[in-house]
């Protein structure tokens, strides 16, 4: 029997809030991505390492606020936890791996798209792992062309989020990277989405094992939110965040002398060395007369 899917039972709000979601998260990582680029080499693999849990959290936080509107007639809804929760540490992994890639190889050329790539298909993993850890009294069957164009999409659009990032042009452009990324991956969720049937087997029981949407709301929200919370008060309060200047320079040959201490030091002797010299020949002239 032909299940009938309903993936806006809540209206617009949860396709909203989930597209939210995704842009923090793009916001929060590509920034970071961003200032990797703008850091020494010891400093960078943290910052890309911030980014890459950020928008991994994001992407995943998105996907199950969306699942929160996803209802089945007739069939009630559980999920794994390992499984949903693999989602989540599959989705940090394969983004990081694009992300560090553009951060050490720059975004051009076939590092951008080999980065893009990787993102854009950790972004279509995360779903359809997530999507394999549902429980219901019936079976998923996708449509295999909708789900190749749901797959293009992230690619597509993440590569073009992590080229914006790296263009380090400032804050504007991280902003616009982010939406970017969340329309990557509402985008790619709800094409997805539109792939999916379901069929119900002739019983309908609930499932014996899984979670319901509401035991893994609290641990959803309140650990990747918590740690984009973290990361945004990290991003916030860096002062090189927003200026987009590097933290580095040209180290001067005598430590603890500034370079910039130079000029008006040797502005000041030339100044008054010419009055001496005018001084000393006006006072001695009457002496030797």
């Amino acid at each position: 029997m032909q299940g009938t899917v309903d993936g806006f039972s809540y209206g617009l709000v949860t396709p909203l809030v989930a597209y939210l979601m995704a842009c923090l998260g793009g916001a929060l990582g590509l920034r970071c991505t961003t200032r990797s680029m703008l850091v020494s080499n010891s400093w960078r693999p943290g910052w890309l390492a911030l980014g890459s849990a950020a928008i991994g959290s994001g992407i995943w936080t998105m996907h199950f606020v969306a699942m929160m509107g996803f209802t089945v007639r007739g069939a009630p809804i559980h999920y794994d936890k390992a499984m949903t929760f693999a989602s989540l540490g599959v989705a940090i992994v394969m983004v990081g791996v694009g992300i560090f890639i553009v951060g050490y190889k720059g975004a051009s050329g076939t590092a951008l798209f080999t980065g893009g790539t990787i993102t854009g298909l950790g972004v279509a993993s995360m779903h359809y792992l997530g999507m394999a850890g549902m429980r219901l009294n019936g079976n998923l069957e996708y449509n295999t062309l909708t789900v190749a164009a749901s797959v293009v999409i992230a690619m597509a659009a993440a590569t073009a989020a992590l080229w914006a990032a790296g263009q380090v042009r400032g804050l504007m452009w991280s902003v616009g990277a982010s939406l970017v990324m969340g329309l990557a991956v509402s985008g790619m969720h709800y094409t997805g989405m539109a792939a999916l049937s379901v069929h119900l087997h002739g019983s309908s029981a609930a499932p014996s094992s899984g979670d319901s949407p509401a035991e893994l709301l609290a641990p959803m929200m309140i650990g990747p939110l918590a740690f984009l919370l973290i990361a945004g008060v990290v991003v916030m309060f860096d002062p090189l965040m927003v200026m987009g200047k590097p933290d580095w320079a040209p180290v001067e040959n005598k430590p603890g002398i500034p370079a910039h201490a130079d000029a008006p030091h040797t502005a000041r002797r030339l100044s008054v060395r010419p009055r001496r010299r005018v001084g000393q020949r006006s006072s001695r002239t009457p002496q030797n007369w």
